[in-house]
């Protein structure tokens, strides 16, 4: 566990989150991506390689000219 540095008061505890990307006309949401959530003030932390992960989904959806797109987290 860590202790958040949004709040400074809550551990954080294995959970998942939502993120949401907007880039030019395209808005891309993932469900389901594990993070590490503030029990306190529900700040999410995402880990280096799943922010990759995130990265580069979002980028694909946009290239190939989604305008909206909902998805589910899937690992690489």
């Amino acid at each position: 566990m860590m202790k958040c540095v949004i709040c400074k008061q809550g551990q954080t505890r294995q959970g998942t989150t939502t993120a949401t990307f907007e880039k030019g006309e395209a808005t891309i949401i993932i469900r389901l991506v594990p993070a590490r959530i503030c029990k306190n003030c529900g700040e999410a932390y995402v880990d280096s390689v799943t922010t990759k992960n995130l990265l580069e989904t979002a980028d694909y959806a946009s290239k190939v000219g989604a305008q909206v797109e909902i998805r589910n987290f899937k690992a690489a």
